[in-house]
């Protein structure tokens, strides 16, 4: 995937800002561990701001739980430490709870079992850790098919259609007219966000072969372990 010039930008000022606020925990850290931190705090700054835009486009999800709030949802996620685990869901998480998103069966509110399964799949990439230290390791392979999995997250969301012919979510395209591409810009920096710490994290040389055995699947794939 050829990134877009105005993402380079983006991730110039997340790699120069872990340079700043230095604290004595920092001691502890490898410079890929201030690194990792910025990209983790982005990535959830961009899962938050999914959230939202995903309710300004589908309120109608938002309705289904009666007195809901885009705060009190943002609210949800900023207070959830490690895993993304909510009953309204049945425990779902990662890929289970995305896929709910397209299932005809489930009632619930599709834009939050996005974000919930989107927040915690890139929240497992990082072994449910909010900061790295010295004696962290990165899975370059986690990574990897997280970045992957955006991916088909994105085709999905553009492809998989109700019985209607209407889209489970309204993103980028209403009523057959393309007219938001700020959906595909926000996912566009989670993509390169997973992918560049893959390649910090040493996994430059697997990256072709990776992408190019699954690039033709439609199904997300479980993060390795």
């Amino acid at each position: 995937m050829r990134l877009p010039n105005l993402l380079f930008p983006v991730l110039l000022a997340i790699l120069l800002s872990a340079c700043g606020g230095y604290e004595i925990k920092n001691l502890a850290k490898s410079d890929i561990d201030l690194v990792a931190d910025e990209f983790i705090d982005e990535s959830r700054r961009e899962v938050r701001e999914l959230l939202v835009k995903l309710y300004k486009r589908n309120p109608n999800q938002l309705a289904k739980i009666p007195g809901m709030t885009v705060n009190g949802r943002l609210a949800q996620l900023k207070t959830a430490h490690g895993v993304l685990d909510f009953p309204e869901l049945d425990g779902l998480q990662g890929i289970d709870a995305m896929n709910l998103t397209f299932d005809p069966a489930f009632q619930g509110d599709r834009a939050f079992a996005l974000v919930v399964g989107l927040g915690g799949m890139l929240r497992q990439a990082y072994s449910f850790k909010s900061e790295l230290f010295i004696h962290d390791r990165l899975n370059s392979a986690a990574l990897l098919t997280s970045a992957r999995n955006v991916e088909v997250l994105l085709w999905k969301l553009k492809n998989t259609r109700q019985s209607t012919g209407e889209p489970y979510l309204v993103t980028y395209e209403y009523r057959g007219v393309i007219d938001n591409l700020s959906f595909e810009r926000l996912f566009g920096k989670l993509i390169v966000l997973q992918e560049m710490m893959a390649r910090i994290a040493g996994d430059a040389d697997d990256r072709a072969v990776t992408r190019s055995v699954h690039a033709m699947s439609s199904v997300f794939l479980p993060l390795p372990i």
